[in-house]
């Protein structure tokens, strides 16, 4: 169950080039369950019309602060009550001047003024209206005065420049609306985490390495940020782009991985060693592509340094949580990894209904037993993990 299901979004609109993408935004708010309403500026339906938003969100779509059809003719107190956030997306930089500066001359500015719910805006405008003092200003007031902030990103711009200042994208802005409504139960807390599976040459072309395909790290990585931590993801290869809000550093080899964790596992408070990580390696890699032979070839391997192990023995070391992936004998296999690492939650699944699938089921062990979490898409899987680790968290 995603986290905005049955929740009521008001959904604004002002005037921008990006209003095109509030027609998709609407409709993965309805495909994850919550209810959308929408109010448009008199701009906003210059860029796309109220017929489009009416039709996928099923409701009629309000611009006009005298509307007849609302009753008392306070659409501006009616339309936000019982709301659980209004979202401005896109929220140009004339609206963010109203909205720091308390002004309501139109029906979307003065619900904002009159509500009770909190409220977040997706800024959209060209990269010298974003970098302008006076927006930076009013963008730093609002964030003082509670409202969140959701985003924007740089990248190509309609006027054919490039820079930030560009709306997040439909899927991102859902992203960051389902993380909004998390409860932050690792607020304060610093996380590290390693991700996707692990590269270990055998020449200049070829390598060992597994299928993983990263996503359940990457999902714990979300989690955790949704959930209030700093986070730092130390990732194997894998074309999966990165949560936004949080550090991500590319590795490829365990060696690599090994290193770029010790570098930062002193000022981690909890590390989720998540990664397929490469348990050998050659022992020599050859420094051109070998060619084919008609001979059997010997490759002769060494161990990879154990990271979950190393940190988990360490004098002050943060709260570890390991990943099993087994395709037999799963839960005997699991407790013994955990016993032997010495972690105090690990999390088991196996690798066959796992790797590259986009959900998955989990067991996970602790020292008070083994705790079930049925399958389920993967970011609900993290989003459990998270809770069960804060649960655990030694309490200050």
């Amino acid at each position: 169950m995603t986290t905005i299901k049955g929740k009521r979004i008001l959904l604004g609109l002002s005037g921008g080039i990006a209003a095109y993408k509030a027609a998709e935004l609407t409709r993965l708010l309805k495909q994850a369950g919550a209810e959308v309403r929408v109010v448009m500026t008199a701009a906003a339906c210059r860029f796309i019309t109220p017929v489009t938003l009416q039709a996928l969100s099923g409701k009629q779509v309000h611009s006009d602060l005298w509307d007849a059809s609302v009753p008392s003719n306070m659409a501006h107190i009616e339309l936000s009550r019982g709301c659980d956030a209004i979202v401005i997306a896109p929220a140009s930089a004339d609206f963010l001047a109203k909205l720091a500066q308390g002004l309501c001359d139109d029906l979307l500015s003065a619900l904002c003024l009159a509500r009770e719910c909190p409220l977040l805006v997706a800024p959209a405008m060209n990269l010298q209206m974003w970098a302008n003092p006076a927006t930076q200003r009013n963008v730093k007031q609002l964030h003082a005065d509670g409202v969140a902030i959701l985003g924007p990103a740089s990248g190509d711009q309609a006027c054919g420049e490039v820079g930030m200042g560009r709306m997040l994208e439909a899927q991102e802005l859902l992203e960051e609306i389902e993380a909004f409504f998390q409860p932050k139960l690792l607020a304060g807390k610093r996380v590290l985490i390693t991700a996707g599976p692990t590269f270990e040459p055998i020449d200049t072309v070829r390598g060992i390495t597994n299928t993983s395909s990263g996503k359940m790290g990457y999902a714990v990585a979300r989690a955790a940020r949704d959930a209030g931590a700093t986070v730092t993801l130390v990732s194997g290869p894998t074309a999966l782009a990165a949560p936004r809000g949080l550090e991500r550093v590319d590795v490829s080899s365990a060696q690599e991985m090994y290193d770029a964790v010790m570098v930062r596992v002193a000022k981690a408070d909890v590390f989720i060693g998540v990664a397929a990580v490469a348990d050998y390696r050659p022992k020599k890699a050859m420094r051109h592509k070998l060619k084919k032979g008609t001979d059997e070839m010997t490759l002769e391997l060494q161990p990879n340094p154990d990271i979950l192990g190393t940190v988990a023995a360490r004098r002050k070391a943060p709260f570890c949580v390991g990943f099993a992936a087994e395709t037999e004998n799963l839960e005997a296999f699991a407790e013994a990894k955990r016993r032997r690492k010495k972690v105090p939650l690990l999390a088991a699944n196996l690798a066959q209904h796992a790797f590259g699938a986009d959900d998955n089921q989990l067991i996970l062990f602790d020292d008070q037993g083994r705790h079930e979490l049925p399958r389920a898409p993967k970011i609900e899987l993290a989003r459990a993990l998270v809770g069960h680790i804060a649960r655990l968290l030694p309490k200050k």
